[in-house]
Parts: C-alpha cells; structure tokens; sequence
C-alpha cells in the first residue's frame, strides 16, 4: 500500500461538479495506491501512521491534533514510467480488489478517531488543496 500525506489548511475533492469530500480545517489529504498483495494488515499499518505521524505544526500528528482526513484513491501511484513514454498501471491492484481495502483504511481512520472524508473511488475527481508547508511524504507500507 502506497499513500502520498499532504498537510493541508483545506481539501476538497468535487466529482460532476458537486462537493463529494472536503476538509476545511488544517488536517491531512491522503492519497492512496493499492497494490496486488495488499491486505488487512496494509490496511491496519497505513491508518495507523496516517493518524499517528507528526507532519502537523508543532510535531503534531493528526491524532494528537484530532485534525481531519481527506483520503483520496488514486491507482496511479503504481504507475511505472521507467521504460517508453506511456506508464503502466501493472502493479495496481483492480478495482474490485483495491476498493475494499480502501474503504478498510477509511473505516480503520474512523475506528482510531479520525473525521475521514472521502473522495468517490473509481470516479474522475477534481482535487483542491491548500498546502501548509508545503509538507509532503510518500509512504510505503512494509
């Protein structure tokens, strides 16, 4: 499982013109990438460092702050563009393998504590965020 945090002052993601998942406070946008042998343990792992990491001002973490959510599917994290001018899409997992296990980090995010929002899994999303920072990390479960 793959997940790019971004800490945020505000993130909205809009599908077809309507609002589906937005965050208007300091918080987290996540974006997260699943791949073939992802699991329950993937899942518990990721939630767990998404809520626990200090990327917040003041060596925060999400949870320490209660700072809000917003997880964003996003297969193209497993894009390799190593060779030729087209990436492959190879090592994302499909979607009827990827979408629960997506929907378990939101559930797990909501287990620990957090206000998660969400964007529309499989749908063409426009994403707005206001960086803070800008702080960016890519993380990759073990």
């Amino acid at each position: 499982m793959r997940a790019v945090i971004q800490r945020v002052l505000s993130a909205s993601v809009t599908v077809d013109g309507e609002v589906v998942g937005a965050i208007d406070a300091p918080g987290l946008l996540v974006y997260l990438g699943v791949t073939h042998d992802d699991g329950p343990a993937q899942v518990a792992w990721t939630a767990r460092k998404v809520w626990d990491l200090r990327l917040l001002r003041d060596e925060q973490s999400a949870s320490d702050a209660a700072a809000p959510v917003l997880v964003v599917s996003q297969f193209t994290l497993y894009g390799d563009a190593r060779k030729g001018r087209r990436p492959t899409w190879q090592a994302a997992a499909p979607g009827p393998v990827s979408e629960p296990l997506y929907d378990a980090v939101c559930d797990e995010l909501v287990r620990l504590g957090a206000e998660v929002a969400r964007g529309r899994f499989g749908a063409d999303m426009q994403v707005a965020s206001v960086n803070d920072g800008p702080i960016t990390l890519v993380l990759d479960s073990p």
